[in-house]
């Protein structure tokens, strides 16, 4: 929304490391036009009569009913000894500390708390081609690390939208590493791949005996998550039913495993990650429009990569350079700045993949078949031993596949286990062996 004073101007990116926190819109709800007020430093005093900084018309608000401070979590809110009190989610509090998006009653009045979108429109374009692992030179993706750079003063409750392998997973990666919170855990979930059954359990974990296979207790994915970030990656695919639970976990910080009658405390910043259209999902009832917008207190867009061509060059020369090839050259460059990579970043750097371990691109599959088979024939050198080709091979292949079944399963090393078919600890020392992991 837009704030009550004129829109300010940002002409610099600031400084990493330097920024306060996120402001945010006080706003009384009820009616039109009701008082407004902008923090985005210091505190304010909301109460009934001249002297606030936020004047509420009502009898049963005090004087000086709260004051609301800005804190990097988002907003610490603190009772005034107000006669009427003050109450988040029906009960009442002397002290909370709440996130943008979040409602609270003083005394019969009802305020909200919001993000100021003023300090997230049209900022500046960030400086620089590249932002904590993200590659891009195109002014959206720059936009974009501009926009990142500003909220790293906050731990608000972010929500990326874009198409699938447009880079959603590197924003949340980037977003943990700029936070408050960068030495704790970064716990990722894909709600998409799990099954409907062990969603909960993922997410709060199971006694012993709760279900059926159930051999032993379980943490789940916010408790893994306590004092780190959360990233729950294809949000828009958790089943309405859960959603509840998700919604009080995410303003209460309580969680309850599955067969437990306790609840317990965590502290996490939460990350999700969507190719839906999360408000087309609302208005059809398929998605709780109170957790739509707990999670979108503020709200990112990775554009797709045929919309920044101008990516693709430094992108693929990143993904060659972790492959290991020097350069990429210019004709097979030229072919990967004219495709269109309905794929996005991740077709792209399973291209790079392909030409780095074949010689060869996977669109360029010609008239004697496909790709695969053209590029083996090329690779086929009758000066060199077969055991020596075939070797080299197997290391081109075993790499890729590495990377492939690890990103699938967004780095968990038991799932890729499984999907391989092959024991855990061999997992782990090919990844050591090709120098995929320390």
């Amino acid at each position: 929304m837009r704030g009550p004073t004129e829109k300010s101007r940002r002409t610099a990116t600031i400084a990493l490391g330097q920024l306060e926190p996120l402001g945010v819109v006080v706003r009384l709800l009820g009616g039109r036009g009701g008082p407004v007020f902008r923090l985005t430093e210091g505190a304010c005093v909301v109460g009934g009569q001249r002297g606030a900084d936020l004047v509420i018309p009502d009898s049963t608000v005090s004087r000086r009913h709260a004051e609301l401070t800005l804190v990097p979590e988002g907003v610490s809110v603190r009772d005034l000894g107000s006669r009427n009190g003050t109450f988040y989610l029906g009960q009442r509090v002397d002290r909370i500390i709440v996130a943008p998006g979040t409602r609270l009653r003083l005394g019969s009045a009802e305020i909200a708390i919001e993000p100021d979108a003023e300090q997230l429109e049209g900022p500046a374009p960030y400086d620089a081609d590249s932002f904590r692992g993200m590659v891009g030179r195109s002014e959206q993706m720059r936009r974009l690390f501009a926009i990142l750079s500003r909220i790293e003063g906050s731990l608000v409750t972010v929500l990326v939208t874009g198409e699938s392998g447009a880079g959603k997973e590197l924003v949340a990666r980037a977003i943990h590493e700029g936070s408050a919170v960068a030495s704790g855990p970064l716990e990722i979930v894909n709600c998409g791949a799990l099954a409907r059954e062990l969603v909960a359990s993922e997410l709060f974990g199971h006694k012993k005996g709760a279900f059926t296979g159930a051999q032993e207790a379980r943490r789940g994915a916010f408790q893994n998550a306590d004092r780190g970030t959360l990233f729950l990656d294809e949000i828009g695919e958790l089943p309405l039913d859960l959603q509840p639970a998700l919604l009080r976990a995410l303003e209460t910080g309580e969680v309850r495993a599955v067969g437990d009658d306790k609840t317990a405390h965590v502290k996490v910043r939460v990350v999700a990650a969507t190719n839906r259209d999360l408000e087309e999902e609302v208005r059809a009832g398929r998605f709780r429009e109170d957790l739509y917008y707990r999670l979108a207190v503020v709200r990112l867009h990775v554009p797709p990569l045929r919309e920044r061509p101008e990516d693709i060059e430094p992108l693929a020369r990143l993904f060659a350079s972790a492959a290991g090839l020097r350069e990429i050259p210019g004709p097979t460059l030229e072919r990967l700045k004219a495709h269109a990579w309905p794929g996005n970043i991740r077709e792209l750097r399973n291209a790079v993949d392909t030409f780095a371990a074949i010689g060869m691109l996977p669109m360029q599959a010609g008239a004697k078949g496909p790709a695969i088979d053209v590029a083996l024939e090329k690779m086929v050198d009758v000066e060199r031993a077969y055991g020596d080709q075939k070797d080299d091979l197997v290391e081109r292949f075993t790499r890729m596949y590495l990377r492939a079944v690890l990103a699938h399963t967004n780095g968990n090393q038991a799932a890729a286990a499984r999907i391989a078919g092959i024991d855990r600890t061999y997992l782990g020392r090919l990844l050591v062996k090709y120098g995929m992991v320390k």
